[in-house]
């Protein structure tokens, strides 16, 4: 009887040698990928120190100070005004009636297909040749900072990268869920701001940081128009002092800010989906 049940039972077999030869093979790569990024980061740290100045501190720290300010300003209300602009986009989007859907559509189309610093030179540079008639009617007074024509580009280009978040988070959202409040007699707005909408907004936390992370580091590209944040202050200390550690410092900047972020978004989403299950 043992004779025909360890018959019936397979033996067992050694996995292959292939597949050990594969993943020492990889754990290898990856011990040597580790090794070289502390090494540099090792390397960093030292170049920093030895190339560390007083005279450079004194000069420059107050104007990186106000750079920082000048980046979390700039991406803040950008997301912000851009957030409330992306939800008639969105709903435009969603809507069956091409005289909304289709402007709604381009609009997003547009934005998302080209690059953000070109749409930055458009304004900054294109609406400078309609001087004249954007001083008649009152706007040029607007759009002759370049810190304004900065933060008007970026809330146009966010808001079409958030209205697809939010038409998808929405969309997302299982038909039950809207036939269920229809059941116990909600209305289409309040399905919308009690059922669906909390229900998008949970799935759409992590694009939106995302997001919001992607404009932080986008947001370099104001240097170029003499917006001084973060880079538009490095560019000036290094014109005049032509030492590379500058920049090595202003990415050190923007990685603290991401980092610092990136957790509080963390939290945030810890605390907002803390009743399901992980």
């Amino acid at each position: 009887m043992m004779a025909v049940a360890a018959a019936l039972i397979p033996a067992r077999t050694p996995p292959p040698l292939a597949r050990k030869s594969q993943l020492g093979k990889a754990r290898i790569i990856g011990v040597c990928l580790v090794a070289f990024w502390v090494l540099a980061g090792v390397g960093l740290g030292f170049y920093l120190t030895g190339g560390w100045n007083d005279g450079y501190v004194a000069k420059y720290a107050p104007r990186y100070v106000h750079g920082i300010g000048t980046t979390i300003a700039l991406v803040s209300l950008s997301v912000i005004l851009g957030a409330v602009l992306s939800v008639p986009v969105a709903f435009g989007r969603m809507s069956k009636k091409p005289v909304l859907s289709l402007p709604a559509s381009a609009y997003v189309y547009l934005l998302r297909g080209t690059p953000l610093i070109s749409q930055l030179f458009l304004i900054y540079y294109g609406l400078g040749t309609f001087h004249e008639q954007l001083e008649a009617v009152g706007l040029w007074v607007f759009f002759e900072s370049a810190g304004n024509c900065a933060l008007f580009a970026f809330i146009l280009n966010t808001s079409a990268y958030q209205a697809e978040i939010l038409r998808g988070a929405i969309e997302s959202v299982s038909p039950s869920q809207r036939e269920a409040a229809t059941a116990l007699g909600l209305k289409g707005l309040a399905t919308l701001r009690k059922i669906i909408l909390p229900q998008a907004l949970m799935v759409a936390l992590r694009p939106y940081g995302n997001e919001i992370i992607l404009m932080l580091k986008g947001s370099a590209v104001v240097g170029l128009i003499t917006v001084y944040d973060i880079m538009g202050e490095t560019q000036y200390a290094y014109s005049h002092e032509f030492d590379l550690q500058f920049y090595f410092w202003a990415a050190i900047f923007y990685l603290i800010i991401v980092e610092v972020l990136r957790n509080i978004l963390a939290r945030l989403e810890r605390r907002l989906t803390r009743h399901l299950p992980r």
